[in-house]
């Protein structure tokens, strides 16, 4: 039978559906003091994101009395989750910056969650984002025929924002031009919204509380279109680093994997030693030396955390429909040339240079290297 339409499984759900009984777990044994328009306690907020450490928090679901352990979702720097929570109490909007692929926007997802219990409330910054999409729009076949009127008029994210007490999300902000970005000081500044054609009273959208704004900028995007520094003071910025510690970078990368294959419906075994042997590979090419101490040129394109678990999905889901579902060094090469070759021809020359360097060498002592090294000519193509 076919399915219908909404009986068809998402390809991604959203962070609050995701760890709903995980917040509901928290929303049932929050007893810290909730912020007006909060859903839960910073105290709670920062649990969610950096986990109960093992410990099972008791809540009702479904009828039924269980016990929940909130996970760890964020491996980097706890201060600043605390200073990032901190700045949603205030008056200033939250601007995450940092190189592509070091879990800003997921960042920015777990923390919308949290707080107000929707993460969808996005705006997507692009070259072609308008004013209109970061405002409201209209209907025009009802403005034409009934006039300017609520019922005409189609809210942004930004608006429903402002009038539910949500947090909302700008996502990549530098990648909008200037004079759009600036569409937001007067409303970080007063936190009301003003639509001239609805007249004095119905077109004073007053912020409820709960409103904030988390906005993500690359790094790499500087000097695309640069914020002003009227803008700038109404956020306090606070910059996501690259995780440093290899073992982190190894937990989550695993985790984040075997969350992709559950959802889809993929079956392929990863060990623990092939995954070590892809993450160290991203960590020597992001810090340009190898643990044993060999220089290395780091390749022009972003080796990020985010990229180590495309290719480990990618290199599962290849052993999976292609493979006897066992993930071995060469799906793991065939998946980096998606991810390291893209569009700079040099950036071949780097990672030839890191097999024939450092992979050569390590598959001497180790068989998992020498597999992975065996493999190199899969590179070429």
């Amino acid at each position: 039978m076919t399915a219908k339409p909404n009986d068809r499984p998402v390809a991604r759900q959203p962070a609050e559906v995701l760890f709903a009984d995980e917040l509901a777990a928290l929303a049932a044994n929050d007893k810290a003091a909730k912020p007006p328009g909060w859903r839960l306690s910073p105290v709670a907020v920062r649990t969610f994101i950096l986990g109960s450490d093992g410990k099972e928090l008791p809540v009702t679901l479904a009828g039924k009395k269980a016990g929940v352990a909130v996970g760890k979702k964020f491996y980097g720097d706890d201060i600043l989750i605390d200073r990032c929570i901190v700045t949603l109490l205030g008056n200033r909007g939250l601007m995450l910056v940092g190189e592509p692929g070091t879990a800003k926007s997921m960042l920015s997802e777990l923390l919308a969650a949290a707080v107000c219990g929707s993460s969808t409330h996005t705006i997507q910054g692009t070259a072609g984002t308008t004013e209109d999409q970061i405002k409201y729009s209209w209907n025009y076949a009802l403005l034409l025929a009934e006039g300017p009127s609520t019922r005409a008029l189609v809210p942004s994210p930004l608006y429903s924002g402002l009038k539910r007490g949500l947090i909302v999300r700008f996502e990549e902000i530098t990648r909008s031009p200037q004079e759009i970005q600036d569409t937001l000081i007067s409303i970080l500044s007063d936190k009301v919204l003003h639509v001239p054609e609805l007249g004095e009273e119905e077109g004073v959208v007053l912020a409820q509380k709960g409103f904030n704004l988390i906005a993500t900028a690359n790094l790499r995007d500087r000097g695309v279109h640069e914020m002003s520094s009227a803008l700038k003071r109404r956020f306090n910025f606070e910059t996501v680093h690259p995780i440093a510690d290899k073992d982190f970078e190894l937990e989550l990368v695993t985790q984040q994997t075997q969350m992709l294959l559950g959802d889809s419906g993929a079956t392929a075994r990863f060990d623990p030693d092939i995954m070590d042997l892809l993450v160290t590979t991203f960590h020597d090419l992001r810090s340009g030396r190898s643990a044993e101490g060999t220089a290395i040129e780091r390749p022009s394109t972003v080796m990020s955390t985010a990229e180590a678990v495309s290719v480990a999905f990618s290199a599962a889901l290849d052993a999976a429909y292609f493979g006897d579902g066992r993930v071995q060094p060469p799906h793991l090469v065939r998946q980096l040339v998606g991810t390291v070759l893209k569009d700079n021809p040099d950036d071949a020359k780097k990672i030839r240079h890191y097999f024939d360097v450092v992979v050569k060498a390590r598959g001497q002592k180790n068989a998992n290297w020498k597999a992975y090294y065996d493999a190199r000519k899969l590179l070429e193509t």
